[in-house]
């Protein structure tokens, strides 16, 4: 049976990699966070790969605090860079094949239409900077890896957008929510889903770089008034523009990303992001 490590088991794709895990028996699964495995450490990266034997890696671990990531430059490189190179080296020595989480963040979003996979990088952000940083970087170390990028994570797990609109949408009876930042919202436990279905069937000549987030379109307001609409909150939602909302970190206006490779590659369609919302807050 084949194994997997996932590190950064705690955080919201860990954890949706972990409900999957109890009803998936086709795999073996390990599950890490930052006590116990320290990525940024090569050292104990080495060790332990060299005592407990995968064949694949999922690396969820990040430093994901985008706005502090402005002030914590270093902290930010040392685990989205440093510690990804890290990892690549590990995977690298002992044959494990990295399937690395990476950001729409990477792009200066700018673009009118999706970015696919082979469109020039341009981060805007001290987070931005660091997640391209460890795609670099495990791109020069290793040659069996895939890099998936990602975008507006949520999850039941954890604090996102989602759970945060939740609980504003109780504590107040009016919000003001961007409206000109466009992407493309994601449920983690379809990206687990997707990832485990790329394992299986992985071929070996498939690496590489990879868009995944839900399919369609749309701004922070859009998806805010569908968890409204969805759970039957009443509350009246205005949309304003970035400029009314300033935050340390500058992010993409438009960060759709072109996800026809990944379906072509791996023959398996992903969901329209209405649908998973629907999925996700049944469990909220």
């Amino acid at each position: 049976m084949k194994k997997i490590l996932i590190t950064g088991g705690n955080g919201q794709l860990g954890n949706e990699f972990k409900w999957l895990s109890e009803k998936n028996d086709s795999f073996e699964f390990v599950f890490t966070d930052a006590n116990d495995l320290d990525i940024t450490s090569l050292d104990s990266l080495m060790t332990y790969f060299s005592v407990n034997k995968f064949d694949f890696c999922v690396n969820c671990a990040a430093y994901t605090a985008v706005d502090k990531a402005e002030a914590e430059v270093e902290l930010s490189h040392q685990i989205n860079e440093f510690g990804a190179e890290n990892l690549a080296k590990a995977c690298s020595e002992f044959g494990v094949v990295l399937f690395h989480i990476s950001t729409d963040f990477v792009f200066e979003g700018n673009n009118f239409k999706p970015y696919t996979e082979a469109d020039l990088t341009h981060p805007i952000s001290v987070y931005g900077e660091s997640k391209l940083g460890g795609e670099n970087r495990i791109a020069e170390v290793l040659d069996q890896y895939f890099i998936i990028r990602t975008s507006w994570l949520y999850s039941s797990y954890g604090n996102n957008f989602v759970k945060t609109m939740l609980r504003l949408g109780e504590e107040r009876d009016r919000l003001n929510i961007i409206s000109d930042q466009i992407g493309s919202p994601t449920y983690a436990r379809d990206l687990a889903e997707y990832v485990l279905h790329m394992i299986g069937a992985h071929l070996g000549n498939d690496f590489g770089v990879y868009h995944f987030s839900n399919q369609g379109v749309a701004s922070w307001y859009d998806f805010a008034k569908q968890i409204f609409d969805i759970k039957n909150i009443d509350v009246k939602v205005s949309p304003i523009p970035t400029t009314d909302y300033p935050t340390p970190a500058k992010r993409p206006h438009y960060s759709v990303m072109d996800k026809s490779k990944i379906e072509k590659t791996f023959g398996k369609e992903i969901l329209y992001w209405r649908e998973s919302l629907v999925k996700c807050l049944e469990l909220l």
